[in-house]
């Protein structure tokens, strides 16, 4: 049962709303020709009725028992705030051209995580469109668009959604995502989008009028939890269910991003989770093409991932915040909150094999044992990165590692992350070291709630004992401050580190072909010099990975050999100048520069032997 105003054509539509615990319900068509109609109750609490007279931008709300007049919580569209009437839209007027679009399999993927409102000037989904070029040029196939649910105001995260089947109205609305989508897959981009079952965001959340989609059994960081497992659960569960496959099937959408599926909470026999993984396999094998469900989850549980036959959820991927922490801690040294339980190479090392550094060990911050074994998933079902909205947004000044590492430890980043085995995901402008900051921002439309937000930022850093103003979220100069600055991409060392983002990713290609196994995929670390070496490849062909994240020279005796292809400290990289080979023949003795990596080709790598 798909809630909401579903245009059947001919000027009728069938208006569908869940109120189990109502004893009325009116529709009223507002405008030019306002007039009410009685709804009629349903099984399972649903109330219906199918009006004539509606064409779509028709305007609604419901009127529930006599007294309050709410919009549609399953509204398609908003065109004017939260708290005002929804609009019915042709759901099937857009014609698509993507017929013959194929989305390619997971392990393929190249990942550019983009906020729609800070990525151009426009700030729309049509101002992304002319730039899908220069992403496909520099080897991107899959784009992961933060929440387009429609929030209070025109800026905002996106994680304040209020109406979640509803697009944005600032970004473009309904038919703009439809033909952002369309051309992604005309240049042969998947889509992934961020969709928030967590929570609702504060302003214009009216679901506590219509139905129990609350309950008090658990506490969230935003209030009371959605109810997925107490009385009348089975609503709100479909609601979201319905949500996922409408984004799949109405918008031609290939993936959904699952916020912070740790703050679903369900102790029923079979987890939300799990049964919305089961909706996506069946609309997948009804369809014949793949969709695909990616979680972001703060469990390192793999119960997320493993197949339901193996007693998971069946989820396909997962973020790996392990292998961020890692990476992050080692170049920049920051040891504050969850930085705390990382910052040596070895760690990093153990991202790079098992997937997970926690597995069921102790966790200082936590003061807890976590996390599970991982390492027997395959590597696809794990999406990486060196920075991400959370990561970069969730610094008090949304500093991105531009701001915060050398130019070198940005190049080793680059490395790190897009040779790994998983699935890379880039935030949007680090291909070329972005220096804009990304920060916290809204446009809330109630003053109270603005200052509650202000002294929430400032606690909240206050905690992490980090000094000084969070700047004002509420203020448009935040937000203007965080556009991407797209000219710098030709300019000096910004488009020295596109070109390399753009060869990495082509060593990554080939990589990725042949036939492998497990051995080709080793990496080993020395914490004291604080190097790594990792090779991955295929029997066909084999690469090696010197890395040296050490802000000083070291020396390293290497047993590996092969031809070198790519070196970050090259003059050509911006690099004070190669010392190293340009062919290995081991032993050999090497000096390796701070905060470098070299690539050498066909090395025949002993992994068993001690280094």
């Amino acid at each position: 049962m798909r809630p909401g105003a579903i245009y059947l054509g001919n000027d009728r539509c069938e208006f569908i709303v869940w109120g189990p615990l109502l004893k009325e319900v009116t529709l009223n068509i507002v405008g030019t020709a306002p007039r009410q109609i009685p709804m009629e109750r349903s099984a399972g609490g649903y109330w219906r009725v199918t009006a004539d007279n509606i064409s779509p931008g028709t305007q609604y709300l419901y009127q529930l028992n006599g007294e309050k007049t709410r919009p549609d919580p399953a509204s398609y569209y908003q065109p004017g705030s939260v708290h005002e009437p929804s609009q019915a839209i042709d759901r099937h007027a857009f014609v698509w051209q993507d017929r013959t679009w194929r989305c390619p399999p997971l392990a393929d993927w190249i990942i550019y995580e983009l906020h729609v409102g800070t990525f151009t000037e426009e700030g729309t989904f049509a101002g992304i469109i002319p730039r899908l070029q220069a992403l496909k040029e520099l080897g991107i196939n899959a784009i992961e668009l933060m929440p387009v649910a429609q929030f209070p105001g025109s800026r905002n995260w996106g994680y304040d959604g209020v109406y979640p089947y509803a697009v944005q109205n600032s970004y473009g609305g309904p038919s703009g995502l439809k033909q952002l989508v369309n051309a992604c897959h005309e240049a042969e981009m998947a889509v992934i989008l961020d969709v928030v079952y967590n929570h609702f965001g504060p302003e214009g959340n009216y679901t506590r009028d219509f139905a129990p989609y609350f309950t008090e059994k658990y506490h969230t960081p935003w209030g009371s939890a959605i109810n997925f497992d107490d009385a009348y659960s089975a609503g709100v569960r479909n609601f979201f269910v319905e949500n996922a496959l409408y984004w799949l099937q109405d918008y031609h959408v290939d993936a959904l991003r699952l916020d912070a599926v740790h703050t679903i909470y369900d102790f029923g026999a079979k987890h939300f989770v799990a049964e919305l993984a089961e909706a996506v396999e069946s609309l997948s094998q009804q369809e014949d093409r793949p969709y695909y469900l990616i979680a972001e989850s703060d469990l390192n549980d793999v119960r997320v991932i493993r197949p339901q036959a193996l007693g998971g959820y069946g989820i396909d991927a997962q973020w790996s915040d392990d292998f961020h922490h890692a990476l992050h801690t080692v170049l920049t040294g920051e040891q504050k909150g969850y930085y705390q339980d990382f910052g040596k190479c070895e760690q990093l090392a153990k991202a790079w094999r098992d997937r997970f550094v926690y597995a069921w060990d102790y966790s200082p911050h936590r003061q807890r044992y976590h996390g599970s074994y991982a390492g027997d998933r395959p590597p696809e079902q794990f999406v990486v990165c060196s920075q991400n909205h959370d990561q970069v947004g969730n610094r008090m000044l949304g500093e991105r590692l531009s701001q915060l590492v050398s130019f070198a430890a940005l190049k080793l980043a680059a490395a790190t992350v897009l040779l790994s085995p998983y699935i890379p995901l880039l935030f949007m402008g680090e291909e070329y070291g972005e220096e804009s900051p990304f920060l916290y921002f809204i446009s809330h439309g109630d003053p109270d709630l603005i200052e509650a937000v202000r002294r929430g930022r400032k606690a909240e850093f206050e905690a992490f004992h980090v000094a000084g103003e969070p700047p004002d979220a509420a203020s448009t100069e935040t937000f203007q401050r965080c556009i991407l600055k797209w000219d710098l991409r030709d300019q000096g060392k910004h488009q020295v580190l596109l070109e390399l983002y753009r060869q990495l990713i082509g060593l990554r290609r080939h990589m990725q072909k042949g036939s492998g196994d497990r051995k080709k995929l080793e990496v080993l670390a020395i914490e004291k010099e604080k190097i790594l070496i990792f090779g991955r490849g295929s029997q066909e062909r084999q690469f090696a990975c010197i890395m040296n994240c050490n802000d000083k020279e070291v020396k390293y005796t290497s047993y590996l050999e092969g031809n070198k292809r790519l070196d970050s400290s090259a003059a050509e990289w911006l690099g004070d100048g190669s010392t190293l080979p340009e062919s290995l023949t081991p032993p050999q003795e090497l000096t390796l520069p701070p905060q470098s990596f070299a690539i050498y080709e066909q090395g025949n790598v002993d992994w068993e032997e001690k280094v």
